[in-house]
């Protein structure tokens, strides 16, 4: 009887273990729909630490502007304390718009001086707490949303804007795409551990370099397939700058419980003279 009630309890344990990944999709490396997949998968749930309670109380105000599918979007806008054309695109986490996220904004919003800064809302208004509500928020999101807000976003800054983007994981992935939306507006792009597009066209359309940040141990987006993006970007003829970390994915996050402090100084050092640089 000891002998079945402990196997029972290895089998209880077992299904409430979160497993590996079955066929693992590299992180923030999916299409929408595989985002959605990946939203509800508890093994890539458990990747993920839940943001440690924060309160944004900086400037800044919400807006909101229309998208090109008519429904109204959202985002956190800190403009410039001066009339400017120059424009930074943010893009959060798998989170949502969080406190954490605007005070990012705000950072980058004192750090460049003259530059409105606009972090957008891709959950449209929702923001996860856990884990889980994170995973249902990615499943909720489409491609033709998500893009539909990031073309709002562009449109909202103008149509003489100078704009550049700048994102993590999830955020990092759009940032590119961003990008890719921007055309000739786009003067600058950074993605910290987000998707490389992998489309050697779609790259060849870019009117930017980018600045990519990586972690060498991230199990998500190994080195070897930011090998292949620098790979992809020269078969395009772009120019991609790669700085890669001796740490993990999401390790620029506090939140992250294996967030590495000196690596993300140095990271967000690069990302600041790159774009001022693109502004100037």
């Amino acid at each position: 009887m000891k002998k079945l009630i402990l196997i029972g309890a290895m089998f209880a344990l077992q299904a409430f273990t979160p497993r590996p990944l079955e066929n693992p999709i590299p992180l923030c490396q999916t299409s929408a729909h595989d985002m959605a997949m990946l939203g509800a998968d508890p093994a890539y749930q458990m990747l993920h630490e839940a943001p440690l309670p924060f309160h944004y109380a900086g400037k800044g105000e919400t807006i909101t502007f229309p998208t090109p599918d008519g429904k109204p979007a959202s985002g956190f806008l800190i403009k410039s304390a001066k009339k400017s054309d120059k424009w930074l695109l943010v893009y959060q986490e798998w989170w949502g718009l969080n406190d954490h996220i605007k005070k990012e904004a705000e950072t980058y919003s004192n750090d460049l001086g003259d530059v409105n800064v606009l972090a957008l809302d891709m959950y449209d208004g929702q923001v996860g707490t856990t884990r889980e509500e994170a995973g249902k928020l990615m499943q909720s999101a489409t491609k033709e949303r998500l893009e539909a807000i990031m073309k709002g976003g562009i449109g909202y800054a103008g149509k003489d804007a100078k704009i550049a983007s700048v994102g993590w994981c999830f955020g990092g992935m759009l940032s590119l795409q961003s990008a890719l939306l921007e055309g000739k507006q786009a003067v600058g792009c950074v993605m910290y551990y987000g998707r490389p597009v992998e489309d050697v066209e779609k790259l060849k359309t870019l009117n930017v370099d980018v600045l990519g940040v990586f972690g060498s141990q991230d199990a998500g987006i190994p080195p070897a397939t930011v090998a292949k993006f620098e790979e992809n970007m020269k078969a395009a003829g772009k120019q991609v700058t790669i700085k890669m970390y001796d740490a993990v994915h999401g390790f620029a996050n506090p939140s992250n419980a294996k967030h590495d402090p000196v690596a993300t100084a140095d990271a967000y050092k690069n990302s600041l003279a790159y774009l001022k640089k693109k502004f100037s």
